[in-house]
């Protein structure tokens, strides 16, 4: 089942990643994954590069991906947008063994491309389809009469058939392994001829079986002329026209086993023209389906049952769904769309369905540029419901638009181009319309949202550089202001560490002022030198050159020496205290012994040093 999916993860300093499948047709990265013959063999090599480093606003390159075919092998390769053509003719050089001398890469939109060509400049969208040349090499000597009905069986065959009564001509393309059976049916549906009732000429002889297929029935390669008209009635058979009586082959498939339609009461056209398709086949999507999705798969499963698994990858999910897919991404990977509205009541729709939306040419470009959206209107109710969606989303124009086609118009194909303020369509297709002319108008679409989209790029690119300019001076501001907080809350933890330390500072002063205080209003009264008493009379020097001077008793403990000193502002915890012949360290003494005692009389002087 077709089912879009769109997971690209490019990392920046990936450089190329390369796959290699071999043996059948490799699945594109935006196609479906069905197959219709399985690859007989696959190998797979990765190169990478390791990303240097980049600063970080640095955009980071757009991957190309790349599906390139060669006889019996394909190649898959994801490259930055800054390679160029060459960089892709060595890698397949080393992986296909073909020279790049003797090499013709073709498939570019713009044409012969140079080896020195940047992929850049020639503007590819994200996924891209090319296919190698190699006329100076022939084929190698082990293709096999079975891979050559193989490659006939892959093969296209053009169909001119003459429908003799309408004097018309179709052109069918079939692929080779389409049946003689299949073949007649599609007619039916073209002509209203039922199969049984098909006359034909131009077949080969070989062609003895509606079970065979084109490729082996013996026709002509690339193109076969047949014509068919009506076999005449039972009533008639003895008496054929001159138009039919020279045939070839006269049908004799499973139709054969009922009765004349007309023997009924039954047209024909009611039988297997324009009803026929509702009688015969289950509907492509449920009627009155609650979950969009769900029907989706629904009509993907039955498409996929009537006309084979190669047919385009149909999404799944809701129309507005398929539009964001579509519309609102990056400018680069932004697609058209594509609604495909199916009618089992319309005589175009097998044709159409089995011609033109299983041709591999028109799967392939739908897959690459498009994503591809279905809905079933043959119900009321499915219509009645796509008018809605269409009205709300495309607006009611193109919905009265749909409205004036008629049954046997459909199938339509609408191409939805999105703009900025609204979608557009560009284009309505109907479903008498052959391959090419489909092909045509694809590409007439393709090359205008090609323009537009090259206008979306370029004001994505300037819009995302202004962006990153802005980017930039918002972070240098953002750093900048960083700075400038960090700057000032750290001078505001120095201030305030400032502030703490100052008042520290003032407490410890405070605290020594009263100590001092207190020692000072403690110290006995100086005596008289006129007193009587052993009056000891104390010179001391301070750190700063000045003296104190004061009279003791004789009597009087050290400690009242030491808490005098300490009155002026030298407490003993940061001074000591001494002699200086002989030298003595005062203030090692015993502050209970007297002065007496420690040899401070009748007169001494002594000098403070700060303690370490």
């Amino acid at each position: 089942m077709g089912c879009h999916l769109s997971s690209y993860a490019d990392r920046a300093g990936e450089r190329i990643l390369l796959a290699i499948q071999s043996g059948g047709t490799v699945p594109h990265p935006s196609s479906s994954s069905s197959s219709s013959s399985p690859p007989s063999s696959s190998t797979s090599a990765f190169c990478s590069i390791n990303p240097s480093s980049r600063h970080i606003v640095e955009r980071q390159p757009r991957m190309l991906n790349f599906r390139v075919d060669y006889r019996q092998r394909s190649v898959e390769l994801v490259l930055e947008e800054g390679s160029t053509v060459g960089e892709i003719k060595q890698i397949l050089e080393t992986e296909l063994g073909v020279p790049v001398s003797k090499m013709q890469l073709k498939g570019w939109k713009a044409g012969d491309v140079s080896d020195s060509t940047l992929l850049k400049s020639l503007h590819l969208p994200k996924n891209n389809s090319l296919y190698v040349l190699t006329p100076d090499i022939a084929p190698t000597a082990s293709t096999s009469k079975n891979s050559a009905l193989q490659e006939s069986l892959n093969q296209n065959f053009l169909l001119v058939i003459s429908h003799r009564e309408a004097q018309r001509d179709y052109s069918l393309n079939f692929p080779g392994s389409r049946t003689i059976q299949e073949v007649k049916r599609n007619i039916s549906d073209l002509t209203n001829i039922p199969v049984r009732h098909q006359q034909w000429e131009g077949w080969p002889a070989s062609a003895s079986d509606d079970s065979m297929t084109l490729a082996a029935s013996g026709i002509s390669y690339p193109c076969h002329h047949l014509s068919v008209c009506r076999r005449s009635s039972p009533a008639n058979a003895q008496e054929p026209t001159e138009e039919c009586a020279d045939v070839h082959m006269i049908s004799d498939s499973e139709g054969d086993d009922f009765e004349d339609a007309s023997e009924f009461g039954v047209d024909d056209s009611e039988m297997f023209g324009m009803g026929s398709s509702s009688c015969r086949k289950s509907p492509m999507m449920p009627e009155n389906s609650e979950n969009e999705a769900d029907a989706l798969l629904h009509f993907t499963a039955e498409f996929s049952s009537r006309y084979g698994e190669t047919h385009p990858m149909f999404f799944i999910g809701s129309l507005e769904a398929a539009s964001q897919e579509a519309f609102y991404g990056k400018a680069r990977d932004r697609k058209l769309l594509a609604i495909y509205l199916h009618n089992d009541d319309s005589v175009l729709s097998n044709v159409f369905c089995s011609q033109m939306m299983c041709a591999d040419s028109i799967v392939s470009y739908l897959s690459q540029n498009f994503i591809t959206w279905a809905w079933d209107v043959t119900k009321e109710a499915n219509k009645a419901r796509l008018l809605t969606m269409c009205t709300r989303h495309f607006g009611s124009v193109v919905t009265q638009t749909i409205r004036t086609y008629k049954t046997d118009q459909f199938p339509l194909l609408l191409v939805v181009m999105g703009k900025r303020t609204s979608n557009e369509v560009l284009n309505v297709i109907q479903g008498n319309t052959t391959v090419d002319e489909l092909m045509m108008r694809l590409m007439g679409a393709m090359e205008i949202f090609t323009a537009q989209q090259q206008e979306d790029i370029k004001d994505e690119d300037e819009r995302e550089a202004r962006e990153m300019v802005k980017r930039e001076q918002d972070e240098a501001y953002r750093l900048s202001l960083e700075a400038d907080r960090k700057k000032r809350e750290a001078q505001e933890r120095e201030e305030a560490e400032q502030v703490r330390l100052e008042q520290m500072r003032k407490e410890q002063e405070e605290e020594k002022e009263a100590i001092r205080l207190s020692l000072e209003q403690a110290l006995p009264p100086e005596p008289d030198e006129e007193s009587g008493e052993q009056i000891s009379k104390l010179r001391i020097r301070t750190p700063s050159g000045e003296f104190l001077e004061r009279r003791f008793l004789g009597s009087c403990k050290l400690q009242v020496l030491f808490d005098f000193v300490a009155s002026k502002g030298y407490p003993f915890e940061e001074f000591k205290l001494l002699t200086t012949f002989p030298r003595r360290i005062i203030t090692q003494l015993d502050p209970g012994s007297t002065l007496l005692e420690a040899k401070l009389f009748p007169q001494e002087t002594l000098f403070l040093e700060a303690k370490e």
